[in-house]
Formats: structure tokens, C-alpha cells, sequence
């Protein structure tokens, strides 16, 4: 199967059906919400959930901006121009097939004319071991995207200064981004690469650290709760990647995805030279 298929046919599941851990940990959260609001929103979420995979159809409207990260096998045969052209025209067939809502601008700040196809798509490309490459995708809904956040701290807050950072940040965005929602936190490098580490941190793999965990929980005495009605389930999900950064700075960055966790990954053996 072509890569530009299998692509479009990742993104078009995207849309409609959770990742199982995802799914998982709402289901969950809606057995154990003490709130009852909080509880008639979760029910709601659950037949969302449902309904979409019985329907075959989008999870929420907005069907999100497309963002990739390509992560290269250092020994993997490329042709990046041609990589390149099969996540767009992939990501194209998944929005005009999958009926995607149109939602991309061209000129962010004056016509604002709608590009009718949902590209371009956000790439960022990486260096890593081996032979393979991974295409990571979210599907960023922007009533979360424009909950997240940089906060660039003093270098001697320390854990706690980060958490705080964090609370604050969550403070603000309150039940705008669809609660329960699910973090991704970039700290250090630049201001630039703690965003983006943010969003890579939604792929980590390996058990919940300390330091996540303390935030979640912390994240869950806001009382935001499902939809914003209060509750302890806020956040069902912190997962966090550090870097290196400057001995006069602290970056923090939190993406914030709300309870329609939508991620796609395509991997591709060997490399991509066609």
C-alpha cells in the first residue's frame, strides 16, 4: 500500500476513534468522578465516543490542524522531497474523505481566506537511530491549542516552581479546552523547543515519572472537573520530555488536548525512497 494511503487511512481512524489507552482512561474516570455534573458530562463523552464508531463519523467538529512530526532513522534511505509530498497528500485525502471540517486560514492575521483543503500540515522533522521512520500525528483541535502555553522561569524554581507554572497555566484555561484533558509538558532547550517538545511528549513511551504523577495530581484538586462542571478529573493524563537548556533559564511549556485525545502514527521499515 502506498504511503499517502496509509496515512490517509490513519488520520481518518484518527478522527473517529480513540487510542485504546485514551478511551481506557476516560471510561474509567467516569466510574470513579464523585461530582454529579461532573459524571453527566463524562456519560456524555462516553456515548460521544460510541456513537462516533457506531456512526464512522468525526469525534467533535472541530477536526483539528494536522501536526507531524517525521522522525528520521539516521540510517534510513530518504527522499525527503518525496516524504514531504506523501504527508501532504495524504493528509489531504484523510480531510477531503474523512470529511474533515475545513478550519485552516491562509493569512492568520488580515483575509483569513480558507485554504478548502485543512493544509498545510505543521512537519517538523528529527534525527534518530536506526533504519525506520515514524510519522507522529496529532490532530490539534484549536478550543485546547489556545489553552496552551510557554512560561520561561527563573533557573532556581526548581520542581516546585514548575508545578506551580503548570497549575497557573490550567488555572487560565479552566473548562475552555473540554476537560478531562490530556498534557504534554516541554521543559528546557529554548522557548521554541519546550513548545515543541510539548507536543512530542503526547508519543513518550515508558511508565508515568514521579514528577508527572505530582503534577496530575495536583492539576486534579483544581476542581475544574468533565466540561468545566467541577470534579477531580481534570487532567487524566501528564506526560512529560526534558532537554538541556541554559544555565540562566527554565522553559516550560504545556500543550493542552482536550478529552478527544486524537493521535495517528504511521512507521515505515526501512526507510522511504520511492
Amino acid at each position: 500500500m502506498k504511503l499517502e494511503k496509509l496515512i490517509e487511512d490513519a488520520l481518518i481512524k484518527a478522527i473517529r476513534i480513540l487510542p485504546e489507552d485514551v478511551e481506557k482512561a476516560i471510561r474509567k474516570a467516569e466510574k470513579s468522578e464523585s461530582s454529579e455534573f461532573g459524571r453527566i458530562a463524562l456519560k456524555a463523552i462516553v456515548d460521544n465516543i460510541d456513537i462516533a464508531r457506531e456512526k464512522n463519523i468525526p469525534l467533535c467538529q472541530d477536526t483539528g490542524m494536522f501536526w507531524c512530526l517525521a522522525e528520521i532513522g539516521r540510517d534510513a534511505r530518504v527522499n525527503l522531497k518525496k516524504l514531504e509530498a506523501s504527508i501532504i497528500k495524504g493528509a489531504k485525502s484523510a480531510a477531503l474523505n474523512g470529511y474533515y471540517r475545513k478550519s485552516v486560514v491562509e493569512d492568520p492575521i488580515y483575509d483569513r481566506k480558507n485554504t478548502e483543503t485543512n493544509l498545510p500540515p505543521i512537519i517538523s522533522y528529527c534525527l534518530t537511530e536506526g533504519d525506520n521512520i515514524t510519522l507522529s500525528f496529532l490532530l490539534k483541535g484549536f478550543g485546547s491549542e489556545n489553552c496552551s502555553s510557554v512560561r520561561m522561569l527563573n533557573p532556581t524554581a526548581g520542581e516546585e516552581g514548575v508545578i506551580n507554572a503548570v497549575v497557573d497555566m490550567m488555572k487560565a484555561a479552566g473548562g475552555k479546552p473540554c476537560p478531562p484533558c490530556f498534557i504534554g509538558l516541554g521543559i528546557g532547550g529554548t522557548m521554541d523547543r519546550a513548545a515543541f517538545l510539548s507536543k512530542k511528549a503526547f508519543f513518550r513511551k515508558g511508565r508515568e515519572s514521579e514528577l508527572e504523577k505530582k503534577i496530575k495530581d495536583r492539576l486534579n484538586t483544581l476542581n475544574i472537573g468533565p466540561g468545566g462542571l467541577g470534579g477531580e478529573n481534570t487532567v487524566l493524563s501528564v506526560q512529560m520530555l526534558t532537554e538541556p537548556t541554559h544555565i540562566a533559564g527554565l522553559p516550560v511549556a504545556m500543550t493542552v488536548n482536550c478529552w478527544a485525545d486524537r493521535k495517528a502514527q504511521v512507521v515505515i521499515l526501512g526507510g522511504y525512497d520511492e
